[in-house]
């Protein structure tokens, strides 16, 4: 890598810092409410090559060889938006297949429940960036890629044993609506409600999340391929797996998680994104929330789990 690629990075690198406490939106949520991240507080430690986080909501492993990251949990801390009422992994696994080994941390931030961490290579070809908040709900996760060579990076999402994607009904029902949206600035708009990917658990009842992509396309998996009932009568083929994601990320893209309320409101895609990207469209109360069943019907359930 040159050098002026080199300062580029970092250069995109601190402007994204200076947009942690909203970044989180991406056009899909608002940043997580204060009121969810009371108490919030990472302790970090080190065992080997994994990185060990733990906040009073949210806890996960990181590995400090690929960036992926293990056991991505809620804890059941008391909270009014709390979703789950003891620890319960909702990811196994969010790894990116870059194919290189991170030797250098580039940036570890811990402040207050916010979390920033860039892992890179000695020749800074490849760079991964976790950011985290610890609170109940909201957007709480993000990871972005960026590699010299601009090439896409495959990622791998595997949902934790309890956890289960869902095509949400409630989404189907009003497929093809519009309806009107809002955001910070007052600017109003008006949007086609289309389907949505959830998941969640059965054993919590208020559990829902989904994955928020920019630059980001998630790959179809036929070994997967569902028949979702239509408010027309007619069925939709989805396939998409119950347990595993694949997303193809562009460099400079990432794949955030939003957790909670924010996960099923309607509102616009992120704008798309490879540099210097910050928070887009906030919401701040101005979108339609459609929400989920609970249980969800198995007809919407997808299957099979996944490899």
């Amino acid at each position: 890598m040159n050098f002026s690629l080199k300062t580029v990075t970092r250069v995109a690198a601190m402007l994204a810092l200076a947009f942690v406490g909203i970044i989180f939106a991406g056009g899909e949520a608002s940043a997580a409410s204060s009121r969810f991240c009371e108490n919030g507080n990472w302790k970090i430690s080190q065992q080997g090559d994994t990185l060990l986080v733990r906040g009073t909501h949210v806890q996960f492993d990181v590995d400090l060889r690929t960036g992926g990251v293990r056991n991505w949990t809620l804890t059941g801390a008391p909270n009014v938006g709390r979703l789950v009422e003891r620890p319960t992994v909702i990811f196994t696994e969010k790894t990116p297949l870059h194919g290189a080994t991170l030797t250098r941390t580039d940036r570890l931030r811990n402040d207050k429940g916010d979390l920033v961490l860039i892992r890179t290579t000695n020749d800074f070809s490849v760079e991964v960036k976790i950011q985290a908040k610890d609170c109940a709900q909201g957007g709480v996760f993000q990871m972005e890629i960026a590699r010299a060579d601009n090439q896409p990076t495959r990622f791998r999402h595997v949902l934790g044993p309890e956890a289960f994607y869902y095509d949400n009904p409630n989404f189907r029902a009003r497929e093809g609506d519009v309806v009107t949206f809002s955001n910070s600035a007052g600017e109003t708009q008006n949007l086609t409600i289309t389907p949505r990917v959830n998941f969640g658990s059965d054993a919590a009842a208020k559990l829902v999340g989904r994955d928020s992509p920019q630059a980001a396309t998630r790959v179809n998996q036929p070994q997967c391929t569902n028949s979702i009932p239509k408010r027309d009568g007619t069925f939709a083929r989805v396939q998409h797996c119950g347990g595993v994601t694949e997303w193809d990320v562009l460099s400079g893209g990432r794949m955030g998680q939003v957790m909670g309320e924010d996960a099923t409101e309607v509102a616009p895609p992120a704008t798309f994104c490879q540099a210097d990207c910050q928070a887009q469209n906030q919401v701040r109360g101005g979108a339609l929330i459609l929400g989920f069943p609970s249980p969800v019907p198995f007809e919407f359930r997808l299957q099979p789990r996944g490899f």
